[in-house]
């Protein structure tokens, strides 16, 4: 099929279109929240039209089909709209290419109700703007980061640049424009609200975990994947996700290194990103044997995976408070497992932790409190340490299940649609 086959000159049914460069339904975050929505949003009545890229945001040497109908969303997806992750130059020279190829695109649309726009990439919001002057649609934004302030916490570019003084102004008109703005967090909200004031248009809603809670807790004798990676026996510290310096992980690696000698401990990196290339070096270095790193898990295997641990690791780094949002927590509380937090407390993840009693929390550069608390969870009794899971398990089931809480995000999305 080709995008052609998609109803570009039907106006029968009530339209939402979605921008985002990544779109696809997997184990990344981004891309899965979006098809969850976009899914919720088709069971409600809407046509739904998803414009991506063709090509991996991780692997741009992966591709995906120009157009297909998942789940009931027509996907239609360019080339030459991205070029991966390896530096700021190229993620800036495809976002700005898709950018303008949706807004060529979606501009054919003979009816478009609303519009959805997210953070990927940052400059989306130019697309919004544009295709929501000429349908004259309303728009929700949803905050999965907030960039600039990224690149600034990361010491990329400074304040008082260029383009950060350009995405400062993209921002403030995408917050004055849009019907809805969502947020993940109370901290990333009141970013927001700083940037322009959206008091009465702000809703606060978490992203959900990327499964379903399994109806029983997978036992680690049952697990195919400990077995077919060697797990069994072995005390599994697990983060599974984007490896990003926004989430540094130099600590537990600095860990790693001191428990080496210790044949309990296996640390498992689970997914892709910038931060990938610390820890193979790291590994090298040091000639760790009790670290390994595994690509990003398809989705039918991610119940298998998360539960693969004893611990998850998540980590946020101390300046990205309010600017990014790891939404790994979830899924490692869905399947039932403790969280070791290394980051400030004062962020969502700390508040989550402190609130639930799902695990232990250590300050980025303390070593030796990163080693006492995972000894601390390895030795403790076997009860003690599920205690800590069925209260995470329970939190998921009281107030981030997957169907519950994206449900919530639809209706903010019901809100702003015009009438049809």
């Amino acid at each position: 099929m080709t995008p052609r086959m998609v109803p570009w000159l039907d106006r029968s049914e009530p339209t939402l279109l979605v921008l985002s460069q990544v779109y696809v339904p997997d184990a990344a975050a981004v891309g899965q929240h979006m098809h969850d929505a976009a899914v919720e949003m088709v069971r409600r009545g809407y046509r739904v039209i998803a414009i991506a890229s063709d090509r991996g945001y991780e692997d741009p040497s992966r591709s995906y089909p120009r157009y297909e109908r998942l789940d009931g969303v027509h996907v239609v997806r360019l080339p030459w709209s991205s070029f991966g992750k390896s530096s700021i130059k190229m993620r800036l020279v495809g976002g700005g290419m898709f950018v303008s190829e949706a807004v060529l695109l979606a501009a054919a649309l003979a009816r478009v109700d609303g519009i959805l726009v997210s953070t990927s990439p940052p400059m989306c919001s130019l697309a919004a703007l544009a295709l929501a002057r000429r349908h004259r649609a309303p728009v929700t934004f949803w905050a999965m980061d907030i960039n600039p302030d990224q690149i600034v916490a990361l010491g990329t570019l400074g304040a008082d640049a260029l383009p950060v003084k350009g995405f400062d102004w993209m921002n403030r008109r995408i917050l004055r424009r849009a019907r809805r703005v969502v947020a993940l967090d109370r901290f990333m909200a009141e970013r927001l609200q700083a940037k322009w004031p959206i008091a009465d248009k702000l809703a606060i809603v978490p992203p959900w975990p990327p499964i379903d809670a399994p109806a029983d807790l997978l036992p680690h004798a049952d697990n195919p994947f400990r077995a077919q990676h060697g797990l069994n026996g072995k005390f599994v510290i697990m983060y599974s996700g984007n490896l990003s310096p926004v989430h540094p992980v130099t600590t537990v690696l600095e860990a790693a290194r001191s428990l080496r000698a210790d044949p309990r401990f296996e640390f498992v990196f689970i997914g892709g990103g910038l931060g990938r290339a610390e820890i193979d070096e790291h590994v090298r270095r040091h000639e760790l044997r009790n670290v390994r790193t595994l690509p990003y898990q398809p989705q039918s295997l991610l119940s298998q995976s998360l539960s693969a641990a004893d611990v998850h690791l998540v980590s946020m780094g101390n300046d990205m408070v309010g600017i990014v949002h790891p939404s790994k927590i979830y899924g490692a509380m869905a399947v039932g497992r403790p969280l070791l937090v290394l980051g400030p407390k004062r962020s969502h993840v700390g508040e989550l932790v402190d609130a639930h009693g799902i695990g232990l929390q250590v300050e980025h550069g303390d070593v030796a409190g990163v080693e006492a608390a995972l000894r601390t969870m390895a030795e403790m009794e076997p009860a003690q340490r599920e205690a800590f899971g069925r209260r995470a398990r329970a939190a998921v089931d009281a107030h981030y299940a997957r169907a519950e809480v994206c449900a919530r995000f639809a209706d903010v999305l019901d809100g702003t649609l015009d009438s049809c």
